[in-house]
């Protein structure tokens, strides 16, 4: 009787974690087609609801970063990629550096130095590393979009990280749970295990692979992306994991049934999307700096022996 309800249990748990990942993948892929106002916004709550999670669980901790300063300088960082003022990045982050000492030093709360490095945590890594999404849907294009949808390969690129992640979730879930036997974390991660790792990257990279047929991307190309992808998306979730597991956190919060919290839900891109956006800009879409490095060299030394 016993087994019988924890079966039923398990199976509603499971149509209710599918349930809530189809509709926000759903909600996620209608912002990325409309790209403009609606992925700014899309990104701006998701970045405001996972930034008081990430808040909450460091108070756990007995620390207290400040959600508003976290919050506006995330805020202003979206506005300065959303209006290509990429050169105003470095001034905004020097300032709000600066401010998280101020902010501490006025609220007079302990610890000082953990409420100051948690709050320059908070907005690199709750707003700078995901709001590379916008600089994956611009490219591409070469002005501002508020409304139209643009179908420009900003559009298909990001289509590609984002089905690569899911490929990335859904393998290491459904293989894990099928044939998962050793723990790829004891401590940080007790239910992830190396199987559900290694297939749900096998998984995930040969989806990328059919990134060929709607990006510019050669096979080679799509691969080694989605290898990338994949190892930085599940090290997005093992680092997430590492912040609530030193809070002593199950769950950065119960909003998303089935998934527990929005930051437990998005922390896969949180690595995955910077690291494909320079990938892309740095090795495909005609540039290699390694290349161009070597180049580099060789006139060097043709100019020294040549």
């Amino acid at each position: 009787m016993e087994q019988q309800i924890s079966e039923e249990f398990d199976k509603k748990a499971k149509i209710t974690r599918f349930a809530t990942g189809f509709v926000i993948s759903l909600v996620a892929l209608f912002c990325f087609l409309a790209g403009g106002i609606p992925l700014f916004c899309f990104l701006m709550v998701t970045l405001f609801l996972a930034t008081r999670e990430y808040v909450h669980i460091l108070r756990n901790k007995g620390f207290h970063p400040s959600l508003s300063l976290i919050c506006a300088t995330s805020f202003v960082f979206g506005l300065l990629i959303f209006f290509r003022r990429f050169d105003l990045v470095p001034c905004v982050l020097a300032f709000a550096i600066m401010a998280s000492f101020l902010v501490v030093l006025f609220m007079g709360r302990q610890p000082y130095i953990a409420n100051v490095a948690t709050t320059a945590l908070g907005f690199m890594y709750g707003g700078w590393l995901p709001c590379h999404i916008l600089l994956l849907r611009q490219m591409g294009s070469t002005s501002v979009n508020f409304f139209v949808p643009g179908l420009n390969d900003g559009l298909y690129y990001l289509l590609y990280v984002f089905l690569t992640v899911v490929a990335t979730d859904i393998g290491a879930y459904y293989f894990g749970s099928k044939f998962g036997k050793y723990k790829l974390s004891k401590v940080i991660s007790p239910k992830k295990t190396i199987e559900g790792a290694v297939y749900g990257g096998l998984f995930a990279i040969l989806v990328a692979g059919l990134g060929v047929f709607y990006t510019k991307l050669t096979l080679i190309e799509a691969l080694f992306g989605g290898l990338l992808i994949t190892i930085f998306a599940q090290l997005g979730d093992l680092s997430e994991s590492l912040i609530k597991r030193d809070a002593g956190v199950k769950d950065s919060s119960n909003m998303l049934p089935g998934h527990g919290g929005l930051l437990d839900r998005t922390d896969s891109y949180v690595f995955a999307l910077p690291v494909a956006y320079y990938y892309l800009v740095c090795f495909t879409c005609g540039n290699n700096i390694f290349l161009d490095l070597v180049t580099y060299l060789q006139s060097v030394y043709n100019g020294y022996f040549g």
